[in-house]
């Protein structure tokens, strides 16, 4: 059954309700232990949010006035057409509240967001095995079929 879900833009008073939720999308990548994204990328994270240069946003899903999903997406040019593309970056929902509308509606939210900037395209990444989170994206995206790769620095 879905859940009345309210998304709205981050606030800074959400910190701890974020923190929570970020800290179980880091985990749900076993980003924890030797491997914990460590806290001062977090803390930047979140500043970045509040800061108008630049292009990174957030928003937070509430439901019943408890924070129950986050989406963080950012704006950048592109090679194959004249305005900006929308990233959606990171993308998680409290496990109680899984399979009960909220990924679905930070999406569209985001999809809101692109079209009032002027994207043409909103497109995201996700890991093979994360099979639950893709049958939701099959049905509110395309997969255009593109292997990711990347080098860390």
């Amino acid at each position: 059954m879905p859940l009345e879900v309210v998304v709205r833009d981050v606030e800074r008073a959400d910190f701890d309700p974020w923190l929570r939720l970020w800290d179980g999308y880091n985990a749900f990548y076993k980003r924890t232990g030797p491997t914990a994204l460590p806290r001062d990328i977090t803390r930047m994270t979140w500043e970045r949010f509040f800061d108008a240069y630049e292009p990174v946003h957030a928003l937070v899903a509430a439901a019943d006035g408890n924070l129950v999903g986050l989406v963080h997406y950012l704006f950048h040019r592109n090679t194959t057409m004249i305005g900006p593309t929308c990233y959606l970056q990171d993308l998680f929902t409290d496990e109680a509240a899984r399979g009960k509308g909220v990924g679905r509606a930070l999406i569209h939210a985001v999809y809101e967001r692109a079209k009032d900037a002027d994207a043409t395209r909103v497109y995201w990444h996700t890991h093979k095995t994360n099979e639950t989170a893709m049958m939701l994206y099959d049905k509110v995206a395309e997969n255009a079929g593109f292997v990711m790769y990347g080098k860390t620095l």
